[in-house]
């Protein structure tokens, strides 16, 4: 029996009826690689290759954030402490517990510890950590409650609209300059966090830029 269709039309038939379960499967691969905590990164909790607690230095002994991520003051980029930073306290605390070996190794050899990283943008995204802090940008703003985790997760989705929304708010995220890396940070009695960024704003002559240049260079 002939086909009812002309040849061009069995041809776009065929197309179709292969197409679908091809968009199909790559639909449901690309949703899983994408929706991965490695991909979207909010959740993310990489285990670390020694086990630190920030809930502890940070939280309970109180250890400012700049005492161990001691450039993100003054350089684009926040550092990984070096082993140095770990024994100017365990050289007399703990010096010999079996869960810091792998610090002392990495003093003695000079070798860094191989930690994970956890927070990450994009290699054609520039953000500039100094700029930031010293603007009053509260490290909890985009790391979240870092004193209160046990071990570090990646807390705020760092998307290009998440990013764009405070630049076209910054009042929402601004702090006096001192409490800037102060985690438990709150508005003085009668102030609002939006009061005193807005004055914060206006005082500092913060414009944060919306164009793409601001972070595409």
């Amino acid at each position: 029996m002939a086909s009812p269709f002309n040849r061009t039309t069995n041809l776009w038939v065929a197309r179709v009826l292969l197409s679908v379960p091809l968009a199909s499967i790559l639909g449901v691969v690309g949703l899983y690689y994408y929706a991965v905590p490695e991909y979207t990164r909010v959740g993310y909790q990489p285990t670390q290759p020694v086990s630190f607690s920030h809930k502890l230095h940070a939280g309970e002994l109180g250890f400012s954030c700049v005492y161990c991520h001691s450039h993100v003051e003054e350089s684009p980029q926040s550092n990984v402490p070096p082993t140095q930073t770990c024994m100017n306290c365990h050289q007399a605390v703990k010096g010999t517990s079996p869960l810091l070996a792998q610090v002392r190794e990495s003093w003695a050899s000079g070798e860094p510890i191989p930690w994970n990283r956890v927070h990450m943008t994009p290699d054609y995204v520039y953000f500039n950590h100094s700029i930031h802090v010293r603007r009053g940008v509260g490290c909890v703003s985009c790391h979240g409650k870092v004193n209160e985790m046990e071990i570090v997760r990646h807390d705020q989705p760092l998307s290009m609209s998440w990013c764009l929304s405070c630049h076209r708010e910054p009042e929402k995220a601004l702090r006096p300059l001192s409490e800037a890396t102060n985690l438990d940070w709150l508005p003085p009695k009668g102030e609002t966090q939006e009061s005193i960024g807005k004055r914060i704003k206006t005082d500092s002559g913060i414009n944060a830029p919306q164009q793409c240049s601001g972070c595409h260079r």
